[in-house]
Parts: structure tokens; sequence; C-alpha cells
């Protein structure tokens, strides 16, 4: 028995629940009387809505395919292999299952050997191999591939690359050291660092060819006959396969600057997974592959024990698995149908709302506002973006025509909404402008339909408490961007019944927003989290800390922006309204900035100037520096990060202790989907428990060891 598969059973024990691929082995003579070839299928038995995975047992699988090929082509029995997938997946890599059961170093570095013994033996057979990449091919999935001679993709394949940056790996089976002496540094470095950085960018089947990655691109209507006519060609000699030459110069180390410069601007230093990566590349530059291997199994096993990639296999857990089913959301089959939808306002905030439920539901949707001349800029608004997605070819003209006839816009709320199943508010954020609007609404509404309000911050139950039927009010808090950031909290009024709750979350499903429960505490769940966060950076500026330091503490966490340029993109006037909204509640915590108020007051959009010949990097504005009145008490970089942390971890504490969730997951489920805090940070709870704070503050962890962290 080799070594490879002794390794791959005593891995495949610690795993008993693995979802296992088979590899069948087929033959058939090629076209062109090209010969006898051998075809491996890798298929997991289930549809495509279930990927095929490598875990320890589908890896002895394929070895054992290898082992049967192998013999065959030695004894000239096939003239070529083929490697393909079942119908919509090629493969998408390693099972992340298996990997969050390892505890050892050991364990971890056999997972890595394990999967490079089984590939490499792929480019060592005595006849071509090719990889037919059919359909969704992530990690292992591409790097297997890249372990042959040849590749094909089709046009039609909707997802290809290698995420594990993304998630606090690196491609560990091939493809740090083999894509760059494919394509080249450059492109390499795009799509390991840039694109999993991204937010984990998809290339489609075009750019994968175009990229050089695969050497042929094929309709996917007859992908798998054109991809054998073509390899025909390639082992009779009429086709032949140019690559380019890879320069291994100087454009080498710059595509390796280059990445650098990307991962410090996306992660500032605080995760490793791409500077391990990047030295890989860097190390792949004189072409040795076996010295890359062994380095990616080294940065593979060690990443595997490190706390990031546990932190990041949780927060896709989160978003995968419990995003999709909300803890808390009422039985589904109490949900009502939503066949037409009103929006009181037509601002932007809620002309972006209108136009989120006319893509998604595809039924009527009626604006309303205080004069015709606001109403028709906000349908203006929705017929501009529709044009734009005309324009971009994602809607045909038919569609557009369509959504542009659903949605309109009336003065009188009884007109528009006398048939309205589901109303939301988006008006100004103050508590007796949304009463005034919810009685309007009640007064005209029918008796079933959902009044539900984008409140950030304000009570849903004191809103609802004049109505004759409070049940049926319910907050719906988007962010902002709508279209882009996932996040829907949800909020339960004191008097919300299981109806209405229900038929937000099913109009949340179809929304194809990421719903969260929270309890009707103030400002809910993102913004008492960052208001917090934010208020303790204005409290040791204000102190005295330079605004710089107080900026750069935060740094080491690696987060999407700074906490003054967030300021900026929330708007100073609505981060100081959120900020007196928790200081009425809870005074003792939340500080309401002199500073900031005077920011505000004077009209400023933010602390930063923007100069081109700075090349547009944040400085301080010369006006706000005027305005600024600090004390003289000045705190290192680590002293404020200790008071930030410290502040989060209590108030978290504080949150839980009150329900405002039910688990510190949906916490860390929330800043993840709602403010881009990164997936390496687990969301922030997994940060907190490993750096110590949980502890120190509220004298336990968040979770449980071995949830987002080493198994004990």
């Amino acid at each position: 028995m080799s070594t490879t598969a002794e390794l791959l059973k005593g891995a495949a024990e610690l795993f008993p629940d693995e979802v296992v691929t088979s590899a069948h082995v087929r033959h058939f003579e090629l076209p062109a009387n090209a010969g006898r070839f051998a075809l491996i299928t890798l298929d997991n038995g289930f549809d495509h809505t279930k990927p095929t995975t490598f875990g320890p047992q589908s890896l002895a699988n394929l070895n054992a395919a290898i082992d049967q090929v192998e013999a065959e082509a030695a004894n000239g029995d096939i003239v070529g292999v083929g490697i393909t997938g079942k119908p919509f997946i090629f493969a998408v890599g390693a099972d992340l299952k298996g990997v969050e059961l390892l505890k050892k170093h050991d364990e971890a570095l056999a997972i890595g050997k394990g999967g490079h013994d089984v590939f490499k033996r792929l480019s060592a057979l005595a006849v071509p191999t090719f990889a037919y990449y059919n359909g969704a091919a992530m990690g292992g999935g591409v790097e297997v591939g890249l372990h042959c001679s040849y590749r094909t993709v089709s046009k039609a394949l909707p997802a290809f690359s290698l995420p594990e940056v993304f998630l606090g790996l690196v491609p560990g089976w091939g493809g740090c050291a083999i894509l760059p002496n494919l394509i080249g540094a450059e492109k390499a470095v795009s799509v390991i660092i840039e694109n999993s950085l991204n937010q984990n960018r998809q290339l489609k089947g075009k750019q994968v060819f175009e990229l050089g990655i695969a050497d042929a691109i094929f309709e996917g209507a007859d992908f798998l006959e054109q991809s054998l006519i073509w390899t025909a060609g390639v082992l009779g000699g009429s086709v032949t396969v140019e690559r380019p030459e890879v320069d291994r110069g100087e454009a080498w180390d710059q595509a390796v600057a280059k990445g650098r410069a990307i991962a410090d601007s996306k992660v500032h230093g605080a995760a490793p997974a791409a500077y391990r990566a990047l030295d890989i590349i860097e190390a792949a530059k004189d072409g040795d592959l076996q010295k890359g291997f062994d380095a990616e199994d080294q940065a593979l096993a060690d990443l595997i024990m490190g706390g990031e990639l546990r932190s990041g296999i949780y927060a896709f857990n989160l978003v995968q698995k419990r995003g999709k089913r909300p803890a808390g959301a009422p039985d589904k089959s109490l949900a009502r149908p939503v066949t037409k939808v009103g929006v009181v306002g037509a601002g932007l905030m809620a002309s972006q709302l209108a136009l989120l439920f006319l893509r998604r539901l595809e039924v009527p949707v009626v604006l309303t506002d205080i004069d015709q001349e606001r109403i028709d800029k906000g349908v203006g608004y929705v017929h501009g973006e529709i044009e734009k997605l005309l324009g971009k070819g994602r809607i045909n003209q038919d569609k557009a025509n369509r959504l542009k006839g659903l949605v309109s816009g009336v003065l009188d709320k009884a007109e528009g909404f006398a048939d309205a199943d589901f109303i939301i508010e988006a008006v100004f954020e103050e508590m007796g402008v949304k009463q005034q609007v919810f009685a309007e609404v009640e007064a005209v509404a029918p008796a079933h339909a959902i009044l539900a309000t984008n409140t950030s911050s304000l009570s849903v139950s004191e809103m609802a408490s004049k109505l004759q039927h409070p049940e049926r009010v319910v907050g719906f808090h988007f962010f902002n961007p709508v279209a882009i950031l996932p996040l829907l909290e949800i909020v339960r009024g004191e008097k919300t019944d299981d109806a209405s709750l229900a038929t937000a979350f099913g109009v949340a499903k179809k929304l194809k927003k990421t719903a969260v429960l929270t309890k009707d505490a103030p400002a809910f769940v993102v913004n008492r989290i960052l208001t917090r966060f934010m208020g303790e950076i204005q409290n040791v500026i204000d102190e005295g800390t330079p605004v710089e330091t107080a900026e750069k503490a935060i740094e080491p966490l690696g987060l999407p922006m700074s906490p003054l340029v967030l300021l900026e993109l929330v708007g100073p006037a609505i981060g100081l309204h959120v900020s007196e909204t928790l200081n009425r509640a809870f005074p003792e915590r939340f500080t309401v900035s002199p500073n900031l108020k005077a920011v505000v007051e004077a009209g400023k959009r933010g602390f930063y100037v923007y100069k081109p010949e700075n090349g547009f990097k944040p400085e301080l504005d010369p006006e706000v520096a005027a305005l600024l009145v600090q004390g003289d008490s000045v705190l290192t970089e680590e002293q404020v990060r200790d008071r930030v942390l410290d502040a989060v971890a209590q108030e978290i504490g504080l949150m839980l202790e009150e329900g405002v969730v039910a688990e510190a997951q949906d916490i860390d489920l929330c800043l993840i989907t709602g403010a881009g805090w990164p997936f390496h940070l687990g969301g922030i709870t997994p940060y907190l428990d490993r750096e110590g704070v949980s502890e120190r503050v509220n004298g336990k962890r968040f979770l449980a060891q071995g949830v987002a962290s080493v198994p004990a």
C-alpha cells in the first residue's frame, strides 16, 4: 500500500461524515481514429445543488482511478486521459467541513500532501492528460485541472475561482506554484489575490480562456463532444496548442509587489493568507514546481492551525447556512402573499427600495410623497436605473418595458395603497413624523397589509403604539447601498404578530436579502455596535489623541475602511442622530461628541479632504482641524485599540444578555453582511475571543472552543 493511500485512509477516519465523490472511469474510441481514451468523471451522486468536493475518501477514489489509467497508459492500452464533472459542476475544491475537524499540525500537513500526491500523478502519466471544465470549478477543482497537460472550458461555466485567500488559506494543491508558471505572475496574482480579496470575485468561462488557463473554449450544449473532437486533434497532431512565453524577469517581481499592495489595502497585514500565497508565487519564479508544492503544504498546514481560517470558514457557514435559515423566524406557512407594494417617500432611499421591490418581486410598486415633483423624481430615478440595466444587457427591452409599467407614483395615499399588501415607509427619521405617516397609511390600507418601517434606530413599538392594529407593524431596516449590502434587520415590535413577521421574512427571501431577527432595542444590531465603536474613537479624539493615531489604531483589524471614512459614507449628520438616540437610551455608555456636533453644524461632509496631488489619500480637512476642541490626554495606538475593543465586547455582551438577537452568531452575520466586516475576522466575536478581549471584559468567551477556532 502506498503512503498516499495510508495517509488518506487515516484522514478519512477523522472525517466520517464526508460527502464522498466517486471517480468513474469509462473508455471509448476518440473521433478521427485517434485511439482509445479513458475519461474520469467526478460525481458525488447528488444534483448540482450539492457540488462535488474533495475530502480524504474522495481523493482516495481519484487515486484509485489514476492507478487504473496509469497501468493502462503504461501498457499502451490508451492514448490519453480526461477528467470532467457531473452536469453543471466540475468540482469545488476541498471539503471544508473536514478541515474544521483537524486538531493537529501533522493532520493538516497530511491533507496538503495527500492532495498534491494524487493530483501530481496526472502530470506524470505516460500519456497526455486533459481537464474539461464543464461547470463550476473552485479551489482544488481548478487545481486538479492545472496538473493536466491541456484544458478546455465551457462558455456556459458560471463560476471559476481560487477563493482560498478569501477564506484564510492559500491555493495549496498546486495553484500558487503552477498558475503563475502557466499564465504569468501578473494574471496569477489577479486570480489568486485580487479576485479573492474582492469578495471572492468569480470568473466566467470566457475569462478563463482569455487568461490562458484553458487552451480551448466550446459552447455548453455539446461541450464534452466538442472537447473530445479537439482532443483527438491534439493527439493526432492537427491541433497545436501554443502558449505565450512567461516573463520571469522584472514583470514577475512587479506582479508580486502589486499583490502585496492589494493585500495591504484590503487586510492591512491583519490576515496572513494573502502574504503566504505571494511568498510562494515569488519563489515559483524559477519554475521549480516541487519546491512550490512543498511550500504550499507548509503554508496550508500553518494556516489550517491558525485562527483566521477557522474564522473564515465560520463566516462562510454563517452566510451560506444560517443566513438562509434565520434564527427565530416564524413558520413560513403563516406568510401572506404580496401582490402590490407601497412606498411612502420618494427620496433616494425610498427610490432605491422601490427599485429593489420592483426587480425582485415583479409586482406593482407605487410611491407617494408630499408633492408631485418629488414623486416624479422618484419614479424617474427607478426608470433611469432600469434603462441602465437595459444598456448593460442585464435585461431585455420587453422586461424593461414591463418593469417600467409596474412602477407608478400618486399623491393620494388612499388611491395608491387601497389594495397594497406591503407598505414600507422611508421618511424623515423622527418619531412624530413616522407615527403620523403610519396613522395616515392605516386609515387607507387593507386590513391585512403589513406596515414596515426602514428606521435605523427608532423604536418600532413606539411607532406602532397609536395604531388600531399595531400587530402588523414590523421593522425592515436596509443598509446603504441597498443594492449591494445583503443585510436586512427584521425587527419584532412588542405587538408584532407571527403572520406579519412571517410575511416580512418571506419578502426578505424574495428580495434575496440576508434577514436577521432582532428585538426592538435602540439602534438594533449593526448601528448600535458601530455607534459604540465610533463613539469610543470620537471620545479618544475629543480627549486629546491625534486623529491619525486614533484611525491607525484600528488598522490591525483589517476593516474595509477606517472609522472616519466610514463616518463620511454614513454621513456625519446620521452618525450624530444615531449617537443622540443611543445616548438617550444608554447615557452611561454612549456619548454625543461635541466635535462631531461642530462638524455637522458647519455642514462638513466628513473629517477629510482628498486632493489629486496627494493621490486622493484622505488628509484632515484644515477647516475641520480648526473646529476640533481637544483635551490633553494622548493615548498610544495600542491603548486606543484596547479601549475600542473593550467597549465593543462590553456592548455585544449586554446585547446578548438583553436578547437583542438569538446568539453571538447573529451579531457576526449582521456585521459581515451589513457593515462589510471581514471574513477573516469571522465578524467580530471570534476576533474578540482570539485576542482575549471577551474574557478580559466579560469573564467568558462569546463562542465555545472549536467554533471559529481550532478544537481543543
